[in-house]
C-alpha cells in the first residue's frame, strides 16, 4: 500500500492547495501514476481535484500565470 492517500488515509479535496502542489510538476502539470504512486482511484480523484482546482483559481495552468 504505497498511496499517499491510503496510507495517511485522506481524502482527496480540491480546497486542500498546499496538498495538490505537493505533485505537481514544476511546469505544473500533474504527475504520472508512476511518480505519484497513487492506487488508480486516488490517481483519478486526485486529476479531478487539480482540474476543478485551476477552474475555481487556486492553481495555475501554466508556470507564471500569477
Amino acid at each position: 500500500m504505497n498511496c499517499y492517500f491510503c496510507k495517511n488515509k485522506i481524502e482527496v479535496d480540491w480546497k486542500d492547495v498546499d496538498l495538490l502542489k505537493k505533485f505537481i510538476s514544476a511546469g505544473m502539470k500533474i504527475k504520472h501514476r508512476k511518480y505519484t504512486k497513487f492506487c488508480a482511484k486516488h490517481q483519478r480523484k486526485y486529476a479531478q481535484a487539480v482540474k476543478r482546482a485551476r477552474v475555481m483559481k487556486l492553481l495555475p495552468y501554466f508556470p507564471g500565470q500569477w
